[in-house]
Parts: structure tokens; C-alpha cells; sequence
């Protein structure tokens, strides 16, 4: 063998190398991508929910009219949030539970609407959304934690800073509301 096979051999794959790399770092991108967009999804079932629920629970308690109010209003700062960062979508979501939960609080006073089968069925699909949504969510993070651990561990960071990559928000919902993190609970 010659040096110049020898050095073309290297260079080679070294290409392979880079290559592969960076198919692997889009590969995560777009994991990444399509979990967020799985998040979107989940989220967007959620807001539909609550117009129906804030509906049947009106008919009961039409004198609680701040706490619907409240709903709404996050409910609105939630649509709004979905198209920013992680991290503002966390703290709209955050504030929409809270007022989810306000939502149920006003409902467990009255035991006739407790025993409505449409606002049982509604409760039913928004618990089996929160599940959806904190499923969305490990998902997104797990894919995300992959992807900024490629990006920032050698060799990785070299392909990811040549290629332009940067790293990813993870959907945090952040210690400092632990109450808002927990999901909203659905009582039957």
C-alpha cells in the first residue's frame, strides 16, 4: 500500500464519519420535531375540551362566572403560547391547569352536575388528554435530552457547531409552580 491509498483510505472515512454524524444529529432533530408536534396535538385536543366543559358546568353555576372568566382567559394564553418556546408554553400550560382545577373545585359543589353523564364524559376525555399530554411530553424531553447530548459530547459537538445545530428547550413545567405541574386531576 502506498501513502497515498493509505491517506485516501483516511479520508474516506473520515467523509463516512462526518456523514453519518450528521444524519444521526437531523435523525434527532426531526424526532424531536415530530414529538413536539405530538405535544401540539394533545394540547390542541385539551383546548377544544374545555369550551364544552366551561359550557356544562355554566349551566350549574352560572353565579361562578370569574372562574370561568379565568378559563377562557388561560385557555386563550395557552392557543397563544403554542407557537412560542418550550419554556412559554410550559408557563401558559401551567396557568390553564391552575384554572382547570378551580373549574373542578366549582363543580365538586354540585352534585347533580357530578352526576351528569355529559359533563362525565367530558371529564372522562380531558383526564385521558392529560395522560396524552404528560406521555407527549416524556416523549419530547427524552428525545430532546438525545439530541443536546449528541450535540455537546465529542464528536458530536464538532459535526453539530460545523453544521450550525443547536440545542433544543426541553418542555419543563419547572419545580418553582409544583402545584400547576401535576396534572389535572379528574375525579369520577
Amino acid at each position: 500500500m502506498t501513502i497515498t491509498t493509505i491517506v485516501l483510505i483516511v479520508v474516506v472515512i473520515l467523509i463516512l464519519w462526518v456523514v453519518f454524524a450528521y444524519n444521526r444529529l437531523v435523525r434527532l432533530v426531526n424526532q424531536a420535531k415530530e414529538a413536539w408536534a405530538d405535544i401540539q396535538v394533545q394540547l390542541k385536543r385539551r383546548y377544544d375540551l374545555i369550551p364544552n366543559l366551561v359550557e356544562a358546568v355554566k349551566g350549574y353555576a352560572a353565579h361562578e362566572s370569574g372562574v370561568f372568566e379565568n378559563v377562557t382567559k388561560a385557555r386563550s394564553t395557552a392557543m397563544q403560547a403554542s407557537t412560542g418556546t418550550p419554556a412559554a408554553q410550559a408557563q401558559a400550560e401551567n396557568q390553564l391547569s391552575g384554572t382547570l382545577k378551580s373549574l373542578f373545585a366549582v363543580a365538586e359543589a354540585y352534585p347533580d352536575l357530578k352526576a351528569n353523564q355529559n359533563f362525565l364524559s367530558l371529564q372522562q376525555e380531558l383526564g385521558d388528554t392529560e395522560d396524552k399530554i404528560q406521555a407527549s411530553r416524556r416523549f419530547y424531553n427524552t428525545t430532546v435530552m438525545s439530541l443536546n447530548t449528541a450535540e455537546q459530547s465529542f464528536p458530536g459537538n464538532v459535526i453539530a457547531n460545523s453544521f450550525g445545530f443547536k440545542p433544543m428547550d426541553l418542555f419543563d413545567l419547572g419545580a418553582a409552580d409544583a402545584a400547576a405541574a401535576e396534572p389535572v386531576k379528574v375525579q369520577f
